[in-house]
């Protein structure tokens, strides 16, 4: 799908250039600006700066303190809320947003509305029926098949036509309602699989089904189809790379775990917000009866790679520490509170831009701004400073566990001595 092939080679080019940036021009241009960086403080943050980030820090290390001086419950609780906000995806289905979402006030939509309501037997993007070969029982096949769609309510009456050497036979039908909504989808996958095969039975045509809403059918099916092997992939390739950087077995776990009880929660509020209509008036959605098909997909790609950014950034600060001091519980402590700070920070900027998303007046761009915002949200928050020190508090050594028989794995960290970071 093209959409999402240009999303995808965006984010990689973007991926690649930023790191090249990061190793090339931002080391040089700090050579030439030398000390020079501190010069132009703000009048006020820069006068109490070292001051502000202890108090900053004497925070996180408290709410940090008082997570795991009770991890069970801190987890039980925290956890408990995600899985809730969790459950209902269990309702999402996922279709396209047809014209009836549009802004009344654009003129594709009035002239939608109009068509409806003057002439309800019209529509703007009928279904087209495409008959090629097979036996001479072909145009009484297709006649069949007209009179059959005649009858059905979600279509109305055809019109047959042929072409010049009467090999081809066409079949233009009206299709009742919204061309992409998930009832006309589902009316056009019946008359795929079922319909068709009736009428032309043994007959041997080589019969198709075109329109926009086969168009839209099949957009839906090559979105939703490469789903379970485009999550086999990232999360199989993210649990190894991890495994490789922090040669820990529960740590790639659990980093998994988390990023996914996050896409899980993101699913959830996006499920419940615009399809079943909770507080969707007080953000000024509208309740719909499905999600956009690429919607799904596109949060989780962005929400993932995010929470794994942040989840790498954290757990080398906690892996340093650990390293200098053996205890799992400090340098839980230490790696949380020096990174609490950036991470809500960089959260923040991020939910601030989606948000903006969220405010438009596409239903589908409201979709993504909201599940990534609000992703991005408890990701920040429960996951980083609640479920995560909890965990690694309950399971204390067993939080670096690695089997002797993976031993041979290649380290993508420096020595583990003092004050040395993840490369």
């Amino acid at each position: 799908v093209t959409i999402l092939r240009s999303l995808a080679a965006g984010a990689v080019i973007v991926g690649v250039v930023s790191v090249a940036a990061a190793l090339t021009l931002l080391p040089a241009m700090l050579s030439l600006i030398g000390d020079r960086v501190n010069s132009l403080p703000l009048p006020i943050v820069g006068k109490n700066l070292g001051r502000s980030d202890a108090a900053r820090a004497r925070i996180w290390t408290a709410v940090t303190g008082r997570v795991m001086r009770r991890p069970a419950v801190s987890l039980a609780l925290a956890g408990g809320f995600m899985v809730l906000a969790a459950v209902p995806v269990l309702g999402l289905h996922i279709g396209q947003s047809g014209v009836s979402t549009l802004p009344g006030n654009l003129p594709s939509k009035q002239g939608y509305l109009a068509v409806q309501r003057y002439f309800p037997g019209q529509s703007q993007d009928p279904v087209e029926i495409v008959s090629a070969g097979g036996t001479g029982s072909a145009r009484a096949d297709l006649a069949k098949l007209e009179a059959v769609l005649a009858g059905d309510p979600r279509f109305g009456p055809g019109v047959v036509q042929a072409s010049p050497d009467g090999k081809i036979l066409t079949l233009t039908v009206p299709i009742r309602s919204d061309d992409v909504s998930s009832q006309d989808v589902a009316a056009v996958l019946n008359l795929r699989q079922q319909l068709i095969a009736s009428a032309f039975a043994g007959s041997g045509a080589q019969v198709y089904v075109g329109g926009q809403t086969a168009d839209e059918a099949d957009y839906f099916h090559a979105v939703t189809s490469p789903t379970p092997y485009v999550l086999a992939f990232v999360l199989g390739l993210s649990f190894l790379l991890l495994l490789l950087a922090f040669r820990s077995l529960t740590i790639a776990a659990v980093s998994i775990l988390l990023n996914l009880l996050s896409a899980g929660a993101a699913y959830g509020l996006l499920t419940l917000v615009f399809i079943h209509g909770a507080g969707a008036g007080i953000f000024g959605f509208q309740q719909v009866p499905v999600i956009d098909a690429w919607v799904p997909l596109f949060v989780f790609s962005v929400l993932f790679a995010l929470s794994m950014d942040y989840q790498v950034f954290l757990m080398s600060r906690i892996k340093e520490r650990y390293d200098q001091c053996g205890s799992t519980r400090e340098a839980v402590a230490g790696g949380v509170a020096s990174t609490a700070k950036i991470i809500t920070g960089a959260a923040l900027i991020i939910v601030a831009v989606f948000a903006g998303f969220a405010r438009g007046q596409l239903l589908q761009f409201q979709e993504m701004g909201f599940g990534v915002a609000v992703a991005l949200i408890l990701d920040a928050t429960l996951i980083r400073l609640v479920i995560l020190p909890s965990t690694l508090s309950l399971l204390g050594q067993r939080s670096w566990y690695l089997p002797r028989r993976l031993d041979w794995l290649p380290c993508l960290q420096a020595d583990p001595t003092p004050g040395t970071l993840l490369r």
